[in-house]
C-alpha cells in the first residue's frame, strides 16, 4: 500500500486537478485536506469539462471514495450547489462515495461579506482573495467560535454556537455600520439544509484508519500552492491555511506515517492570481502569449492569471519546505511556439546575489531574477506520451529544470486531457 499527497509547488493553478484525476485511477480514496471553495480544479475527460471547487477530483471516477477532511472550510450552500451541478453531468454523488468530516468548519454568509468588506477597504493593500469567506472562516476556527458540521445535529447546540459567533461578528458589523445578522433567521436556513449535509457526515479519522487496515490506496489532494501557505508563502499575500504536504496529516487526522510519497505539481512556466510579489512576471507579448496558449483564467473567479518564466529558485525552495519526492511537470505544450525560454536560477537583492526567496515582502518585491536561456523547440508537443518523442530542445529544458530543482520529474503533462501524460515514475509504486 502506498499513500500519496499531491501539492502545488508554485502559487496554485499548476494543474493539480488533472494529475489527481489521473492518479485517482489507481487510488481507492481521494481526500481534500485544506482550503475551501476558493480552490479551482478543472478536469477535461472525454471532451467534457468538470470544474470543481470543493469536491475532490476523484469524484468523477466510479468506485472511488471522495472525502472532505476536517482541515477544509465548507460553504454548505456552495457544496450542495456543486453537487447538483456535477450530477447533471452524470456523476454520482451519494453516501456510498462521498464523505464530509464531522469536524469540518462551516463558511457562513457573514464570512463572505466580511471578506468583501476587507478587500474593498484595503485599496492598494488588498490581498486579492476570492471573496469566498475563506479567511474569516479560518479566523473563527482558530478563535474557537466556529460552527462545525457536527453542530448541525442539535438545534439547541446550534443555537448556542450561533450566539457565540454572532456576538463577535455583529459587534464588528455594528462598528462598520453594517446590518447585523439575525440568529433565528440564520439558524432556520442552516436547519433547512442540515439533513442534506449531515447524511454525508462521518468521523474521517476513523474511516481513514479503517482504509489503512484494508490496505486501500489513499490520495491526498491539496488546494492552492505552497507559495500561498500562510506560514511559508509570500505573506501576507497568501491563503489562510497551510498548503504544504504536512497538512494532509492534520487536515484529515491520519498521522504523518500515513504519507509515503509527496508529488509536487509544477507548471513549466509560472503563474499567479491576485496580488503579491512575482519575480519572473512578464508583462510583455511573451506573458500574453503564455496566458493565451495556457488559457490562464481562474476556475473560481475567472480572473486573468499573471504569467512569467519558470522560477527554479522558488520551486527548489518549495520542494524542500514540503518534502516533495517527485515533480509532475504540466503545460509543457504551452511553450511550443517560443523562440527561446528562460529559467530563473538566482536572484539579485540590491547588490547581492541570493539563491532563495527572502521572507520579508519588501525584499520579495525588490528582487530581480537572473535567468538562464534555452533555445525553444518550435515544434508541437501536444498529446505526446513518450519522452523520447519530445523535441530535443524540449528534453534539454526538462533535464536542466530537473537538475536545477534537485528533484526527479515523475511525469510530464502535454495537454489537459487525462491520457496525455508521460509517466516516468509512478508515485504509487515507488
Amino acid at each position: 500500500m502506498k499513500n500519496v499527497v499531491v501539492v502545488g509547488s508554485q502559487w496554485g493553478d499548476e494543474g493539480k486537478g488533472k494529475i489527481v484525476d489521473w492518479l485517482s485511477d489507481q487510488a481507492d480514496v481521494v481526500i481534500r485536506f485544506q482550503g475551501g471553495h476558493n480552490a479551482g480544479h478543472t478536469l477535461v475527460i472525454d471532451g467534457i469539462t468538470y470544474k470543481l471547487r470543493l469536491l475532490p477530483s476523484g469524484i468523477v471516477r466510479k468506485n472511488k471514495i471522495s472525502i472532505i477532511g476536517n482541515g477544509v472550510v465548507v460553504d454548505p450552500w456552495a457544496l450542495l450547489e456543486e453537487i447538483e451541478e456535477i450530477k447533471l453531468k452524470g456523476v454520482e454523488v451519494s453516501v456510498n462515495n462521498f464523505i464530509i468530516s464531522e469536524s469540518a468548519n462551516l463558511i457562513l454568509p457573514f464570512h463572505r461579506e466580511m471578506d468583501e468588506i476587507r478587500e474593498d477597504a484595503a485599496g492598494k493593500g488588498k490581498i486579492g482573495t476570492t471573496r469566498r469567506g475563506i479567511g474569516p472562516a479560518y479566523e473563527d476556527k482558530v478563535g474557537r467560535r466556529s460552527i462545525r458540521v457536527m453542530d448541525l445535529r442539535s438545534e439547541s447546540n446550534l443555537d448556542h454556537r450561533l450566539e457565540t459567533v454572532l456576538l463577535h461578528h455583529n459587534a464588528i458589523r455594528k462598528g462598520l455600520g453594517k446590518e447585523i445578522f439575525e440568529k433565528e433567521k440564520l439558524k432556520k436556513e442552516l436547519l433547512k439544509i442540515a439533513p442534506e449535509i449531515l447524511k454525508f457526515s462521518q468521523p474521517v479519522w476513523l474511516r481513514i484508519d479503517e482504509f489503512k487496515k484494508q490496505k486501500k490506496k489513499i490520495l491526498f489532494e491539496g488546494a492552492q500552492g505552497i507559495l500561498l501557505d500562510v506560514d511559508h508563502g509570500t505573506y501576507p499575500f497568501v491563503t489562510s491555511s497551510n498548503t504544504v504536504a504536512a497538512s494532509a496529516a492534520t487536515g484529515t487526522g491520519c498521522g504523518p506515517n500515513s504519507i509515503n510519497y509527496v508529488l509536487g505539481i509544477t507548471k513549466a512556466y509560472t503563474t499567479r492570481v491576485g496580488e503579491g510579489p512575482f519575480p519572473t512576471e512578464l508583462t510583455d507579448h511573451t506573458g500574453e502569449l503564455l496566458g493565451s496558449r495556457g488559457k490562464e483564467f481562474g476556475t473560481v473567479t475567472s480572473r486573468k492569471r499573471r504569467c512569467g518564466w519558470f522560477d527554479g529558485v522558488l520551486v527548489r525552495q518549495t520542494i524542500k519546505i514540503s518534502g516533495i519526492d517527485g515533480i509532475a511537470l504540466t503545460k509543457l505544450d504551452v511553450l511550443d511556439e517560443l523562440d527561446e525560454i528562460k529559467m530563473c536560477v538566482e536572484y539579485k537583492l540590491d547588490d547581492k546575489k541570493i539563491d532563495y526567496l527572502p521572507a520579508a515582502v519588501e525584499d520579495q518585491l525588490k528582487i530581480k531574477p537572473i535567468y538562464k536561456t534555452f533555445p525553444g523547440w518550435k515544434s508541437p508537443t501536444n498529446g505526446i506520451k513518450d519522452i523520447e518523442k519530445l523535441p530535443e530542445n524540449a528534453k534539454k529544458y526538462i533535464y536542466a529544470l530537473e537538475d536545477f530543482i534537485e528533484t526527479k520529474i515523475s511525469s510530464i503533462s502535454t495537454s489537459p486531457e487525462r491520457e496525455d501524460t508521460i509517466l516516468l515514475e509512478n508515485p504509487f509504486e515507488v
